[in-house]
């Protein structure tokens, strides 16, 4: 920690406007690779979409959903499936980056080691690589948005406001993936986040399929997960719905974002005072 004033670990954060100069730097450097990263961060995303949408979409053929005020519609799996893995993109993207890139930054590169010769405080640091990653996911979720639109897989007006949410959803999963990130010793350890926490929330937070389907003690479980609010804002904006109980899930994300990132911010401190 820079000018011998080390915040307890748990402290408070005490960022400053200094975060967005370091913001910029990720900028700069990514801007150079902003055509393969853009590439590898739909590809994914649309190869599930149109293998499962497509080709699984064709055997399950419509779903018939609740919807606020008690009402029921009966929509395309492609649409059901497109309005939940676009949130998953968005989860993937912030994730990777919080996680591996910021990893490499901080502990491979050393370039965190630098930054912190300037007068930039870790708290700086730890924020614009969150919003860093959140920026990521958004403009990865827009992409891959955009070229579902062109397909004609969703054109309410009212979609212009997934941003928000996706927005949201990038800054919620770059904190949680920033906890890890500061626990880390090599990029091994983050096989446990990826295969004991993202994956399974991915399959019961109703992305590929109604959580109606589970055992009630799973749904128990996915409705306090940040996948399962993330999807509830964004699906009914696809079917032109406005969601219900969006305080509620914004809340819950919000909560998630605000937690997480002191938790990661704390952890990312003890380690640098070491």
């Amino acid at each position: 920690m820079r000018d011998g004033i080390n915040p307890p670990h748990w402290a408070p954060p005490r960022p400053s406007w200094r975060f967005a100069a370091v913001w910029r730097r990720n900028l700069l450097v990514w801007r150079k690779l902003a055509i393969p990263s853009l590439v590898g961060n739909i590809a994914e995303p649309l190869i599930w979409l149109v293998a499962f949408g497509y080709g699984m979409g064709a055997l399950v053929g419509n779903l018939t959903l609740a919807l606020p005020g008690g009402n029921v519609q009966t929509v395309p799996y492609l649409v059901f499936l497109a309005s939940g893995s676009v949130c998953m993109s968005a989860m993937n993207a912030a994730t990777f980056e919080a996680l591996y890139s910021a990893f490499s930054r901080m502990h491979v590169q050393r370039t965190w080691d630098g930054i912190l010769n300037a007068p930039v405080t870790l708290d700086d640091i730890v924020l614009a690589e969150m919003l860093w990653a959140a920026f990521k996911a958004l403009f990865a979720s827009s992409a891959i948005l955009l070229v579902m639109l062109l397909l004609g897989i969703g054109h309410s007006p009212k979609l212009v406001l997934a941003w928000a949410a996706l927005a949201l959803t990038g800054v919620t999963f770059a904190s949680l993936a920033l906890i890890f990130n500061a626990l880390a010793k090599g990029y091994d350890f983050f096989t446990y986040y990826f295969t004991l926490f993202l994956t399974p929330m991915t399959f019961v937070s109703g992305v590929f399929f109604p959580r109606e389907q589970l055992p009630g003690w799973v749904r128990a479980i996915s409705e306090a997960l940040p996948l399962t609010h993330a999807v509830q804002l964004v699906r009914p904006l696809f079917l032109d719905h406005w969601p219900a109980e969006a305080a509620r899930h914004i809340a819950v994300l919000a909560g998630y974002a605000l937690a997480a990132f002191w938790a990661a911010l704390a952890l990312t401190r003890r380690r640098f005072a070491r």
